[in-house]
């Protein structure tokens, strides 16, 4: 609920609407996960409430630390479905976390190079199961890593956002709300795959995060064969749609660039890529790709990440490298796939032959 659906809720059982307030400033404020806890409701409020309301809808199922530090939980639906997060330390700043959190259980979307693709999708979470994975994380950061907390949110986990477009944003006006856990919106970043109409809606919403895209080529032809909704909504569609996306003045966008041997990561590429980009107000995360068991995919050589890197910034193109971070325990970025010992508890589905039309959005 975000606060007015539980100020609403308050009324609809017959109480005041600052009852609501105070149930839900327990619950996304101060991350209680029990009526008992509230103990400046009454008890007959409290018991009324255990009947007709439940609090979280998520438990953990599985913790792995990598050497590097990072931490991939695996969260149980109340059906029983699996679903990931993962928490990103920065090893410079010791104070400073990113928690990657899920939108989906699984992906429509498709992209050839990510394993969360070939679970297919089974549904989208609703915006409790959303925000729960930011509360449970930092009940467990409490516990084991008392020096850290939570500081940014990048929603780049399992699922296209925009495909849960209206969990999405109702997730993010609970997640920012300042009654709340009261996060900055400058602190939350959305990444999608291109929905271009959907962009255009998050464009015109009153909470307005930072803007992740995931392009991974320099032009349509790669784009087509490695992301096929690339073929409803092409290279073109997708920058014209950005140029007209209202940003602030110190904001820019992000365009995520997964590098894969022999496919993208060509000097020539990057010199396209320089090209496309010139006159949108951006950055670029080259992500080496991550390799897993669902796609023949391999990681460039270090000279070729370094090359093409270089020629980016050479050409004006401002280029970042992100170091892969949790590979070891398939918590790095396009590995999430509901792994158990190394196994991925739905079968994944091995498509052979080309791939299939962009789901309609």
């Amino acid at each position: 609920m975000t606060l007015d659906d539980a100020m609403n809720f308050a009324v609809a059982q017959g109480w005041q609407k600052f009852r609501g307030e105070q149930v839900w400033r327990w619950v996304h404020g101060k991350g209680v996960r029990s009526f008992d806890e509230m103990t400046n409701l009454a008890k007959p409020v409290r018991a009324e409430l255990a009947n007709i309301a439940s609090i979280g809808g998520l438990t953990v199922g599985e913790i792995q630390t990598s050497k590097d530090g990072t931490r991939r939980l695996r969260l149980v639906t109340r059906e029983g479905r699996s679903i990931e997060t993962v928490l990103i330390p920065d090893g410079e700043r010791k104070e400073k976390l990113t928690q990657c959190i899920s939108s989906q259980i699984g992906c429509a979307v498709d992209c050839q190079f990510c394993a969360t693709a070939k679970l297919g999708l089974e549904r989208n979470l609703d915006a409790g199961e959303i925000v729960d994975q930011v509360y449970l994380a930092r009940r467990l950061l409490a516990e084991v890593d008392p020096e850290r907390r939570i500081t940014n949110i990048v929603y780049m986990g399992m699922g296209e956002p925009l495909h849960n477009y209206d969990n999405l944003i109702k997730s993010l006006s609970i997640l920012t709300d300042d009654k709340g856990l009261g996060l900055s919106q400058r602190r939350i970043t959305v990444s999608t795959s291109g929905l271009v109409p959907k962009l255009e809606r998050l464009g015109n919403e009153t909470v307005r995060p930072n803007l992740a895209v995931s392009l991974n080529a320099p032009n349509d032809t790669v784009r087509d064969m490695i992301m096929p909704i690339n073929r409803k909504w092409n290279i073109g569609k997708l920058l014209a749609a950005l140029k007209a996306y209202p940003l602030e003045q110190r904001r820019r966008i992000t365009f995520e660039y997964v590098l894969l041997a022999g496919v993208n990561d060509s000097i020539t590429d990057a010199g396209q890529l320089a090209k496309l980009l010139r006159g949108v107000k951006c950055k670029v995360n080259v992500i080496p790709y991550n390799p897993h068991p669902e796609a023949a995919y391999t990681r460039p050589a270090k000279h070729v990440i370094d090359a093409f890197q270089n020629e980016c910034k050479r050409l004006g193109l401002p280029t970042y490298l992100r170091t892969p971070r949790g590979d070891d325990i398939d918590a790095a970025c396009g590995q999430l796939a509901n792994r158990v010992d190394g196994s991925p508890i739905v079968p994944l589905r091995i498509r052979k032959g080309p791939p299939p039309a962009p789901p309609v959005d």
